[in-house]
């Protein structure tokens, strides 16, 4: 459940990125939405950790 917004966003990102840019947006969004991922990912685990 943790890895959903890494894979969400990266995905999302290279698609975002490749409609603005072609490929080298692509590259762009595709690094937006990992360091994105990462860190709604661990917001995610944080939260979980502290509601249960």
């Amino acid at each position: 459940m943790g890895c959903f917004p890494l894979i969400f966003t990266f995905a999302l990102g290279t698609g975002i990125g490749y409609a603005v840019n072609g490929p080298s947006g692509a590259l762009w969004g595709a690094g937006i939405g990992l360091l994105l991922g990462i860190v709604s990912g661990v917001a995610l685990v944080k939260a979980m950790r502290r509601g249960g």
